[in-house]
Parts: C-alpha cells; structure tokens; sequence
C-alpha cells in the first residue's frame, strides 16, 4: 500500500516539475556593466559577490563579477534572507554609484525600501506571485545492474519546497528496489513531510514534521513517525546551513503480518533533529538530514533515520547525484534485523531556482 502511494507521489512530482517548467520565470531583468556592456537575463541569485543569471541565447547558469556591476534592474520577486534571521519579499536594484555596491530591497509589502550591504545577505531565492513558480525541486533516478550475480537495484527520489517569506514547506519521497538471483527482492520506501516557521527571535524557529517508511528488510510495513520541536540556525550563509530541532515524538510501528505476529508498537519519545547544507552555488550540493527518537515509554530504546545526498551539477538542469538512505532501531522485536541502509547513483533534473 505504501510503495504505491510513494509511486503516486512521485508521479505527482514529475507532473508538478513539467508545470513548473512550463511556467518558467521570464529572462526581463537587465543587468548594465562598467565596461558599457547591457544584458537582459534572468537574475538566478547573489553568491560571495558574484551574480549569477541566466540567458536566452547561452546555455547554462553564467557568473559575474559584481564589483564590474553598473546597476542591476528587476521587477521580478525575491525572497531575501540575513544572516541574523531577518527576510524580505521584494524586488531588487542597486545604486548607480558608490563603493559598498549595496543591495536596494523595496520591500513588497510595506511599500517602503530597506537597504542591506552584501556581506549581511545569507539567501536570495527567487519566488512569484504565480503560486507554482513558487516551487522548488528536483527529481532523481538511477539503476546499478551486475552481470557476475543478475544483480539489479533501482532507485528514484523526489523533492518540492515551497519557500515564502517567513515560513517554507517541504516534501521528499524515495524509492529504492534491490533484486539479485538467489535473493529475495528488498524494498525501501521513505516520505517526509515537514512544515517550519521563523520566530521572532533571530534565527529561531518551530517546525513539525511527518515521516513514513517501509523496509523489507526489518520486515517494517509502515513505521509513522510525528514529530514537531523547537529549533535553531547554528550557521546561516550562502555557502553554509546548519540547524538543530529539539522536541516531542509519537512513533508507530507496523510489522509485516505475513511474516509475523509481532504487534503494532507505539512509542512516545523525545525528538533531535539536524540539517546541514554545504553549498557552492551553481557547482555542487551536499545535504544531510538525521533524525534521532530515543525513546521515554521503553527505556533505552533509540530510533535513527538518515539520508544524504551529494549533487554535482552537469549542465544546465542536469546534475549526477549519488545518495545514502539508513534507518537504525536498537532494540527490534527478537530475530529482526536493527538496521537497513544503502547508496544509490544516477542523473537527476532540477527546478525552479534549484
């Protein structure tokens, strides 16, 4: 049942993903060099002092030199984020002189300006006031075949985010299928849900968050997850995001009734949460995502879930990916396996500002 509502949403992802592109953000911005050079492009973000964009007649994201930038026009929206937790919804455009190069944001809004210097900016994203130009993604597949055993494993994964201003939504799906001649057919099937918020205070936030899995090798048929807390960015900039999550867990656990009568066990438990995000625009990615539930009704019990991925960009959209999934629980019904985990590679497509 699960495996098929992870297919469906993956469709669904792929369906998403070709509106998206479909409805891409129009190249109307224009950028005025200093040597007198004009381009009209599609501003794509501001990374360590370069400017990144895109446009029509080259392929690929271009990078340049913002200290050899006249001034920058744009009415398309951005989200803009600092790296003291402060964000902004506006458009951009800079002075036409003056040394510090600052970034003019005419803030959406409250139809007034705040102006940021460029060291203080951790994220520009670009959004819309179209709702599905809003989101981001991506979509993954792969498949690893070895003559010597028939063995074959295949792979396919799915992300959206939906940024606004003050709070973003998020899900991920995988998929991964390993059979070999000799073996049983092993399967792995992880969704993800979660929902976050800033608080007022500066790089604080809550979220909640849902997690579905399904292994066949811990003979799981469904392990819920609920989860939600309170957290923090350690580390915010462009090149950089670390957080941490600390709250209260509610954790569900279904067996395999085919291959067992263990029952349906339920756990409350306490919830630590940790993101890291390493990122060199327009180049690689790499991003971790752990979640730990140790247990408060069944004492010294631990639940660990993670997954990581590392993306290489190879032109344009296209990008080669190679991933890990693992999930760990330290006391399993007697004669199950604690722990099931792997790597899958392959070709994956992005949208929206990914």
């Amino acid at each position: 049942m699960l495996m098929w509502g992870m297919l469906r949403f993956l469709c669904a992802s792929v369906l998403l993903l070709m509106s998206v592109a479909a409805l891409a953000r129009d190249k109307t911005d224009v950028v005025h060099m200093k040597n007198g050079d004009r381009l009209t492009c599609e501003i794509k973000g501001l990374d360590a002092g370069v400017l990144y964009i895109s446009v029509d007649y080259l392929l690929g994201t271009q990078s340049l030199e913002w200290s050899k930038i006249e001034r920058v026009e744009s009415k398309q929206l951005f989200i803009i984020k600092t790296e003291d937790g402060r964000s902004y919804v506006g458009t951009l455009s800079t002075a036409e002189s003056g040394g510090s190069r600052p970034i003019k944001i005419a803030i959406a809004e409250a139809g007034q300006n705040v102006v940021l210097n460029g060291p203080e900016l951790a994220q520009i994203t670009q959004t819309s006031e179209n709702f599905l130009e809003r989101f981001n993604g991506s979509i993954n597949t792969g498949i690893i075949y070895s003559k010597g055993n028939q063995a074959t494993q295949y792979s396919l994964s799915s992300d959206v985010t939906y940024p606004r201003e003050r709070w973003s939504a998020s899900a991920t799906a995988s998929s991964t299928l390993s059979a070999s001649t000799g073996a049983s057919t092993s399967t792995y099937n992880n969704f993800g849900v979660d929902v976050q918020r800033l608080l007022p205070w500066n790089n604080w936030f809550y979220a909640v968050a849902s997690d579905f899995l399904q292994s066949s090798v811990q003979s799981i048929q469904l392990q819920t997850s609920l989860y939600g807390g309170i957290g923090r960015y350690l580390k915010n900039t462009p090149a950089t995001q670390i957080s941490l999550l600390g709250g209260m867990a509610w954790q569900s656990i279904n067996y395999d009734q085919l291959h067992t009568s263990v029952p349906r066990q339920n756990v409350g438990a306490a919830a630590i949460g940790a993101k890291l995000r390493l990122y060199r625009f327009d180049k690689t990615e790499f991003d971790l995502t752990t979640a730990v539930f140790p247990a408060l009704s069944q004492a010294g019990r631990v639940h660990v879930t993670t997954n990581a991925a590392y993306y290489v960009k190879l032109f344009s959209k296209l990008k080669w990916n190679i991933s890990f999934y693992g999930n760990w629980d330290n006391q399993p019904p007697p004669g199950f396996s604690g722990s099931d985990y792997g790597t899958s590679s392959g070709l994956g497509w992005t949208f929206g500002n990914r």
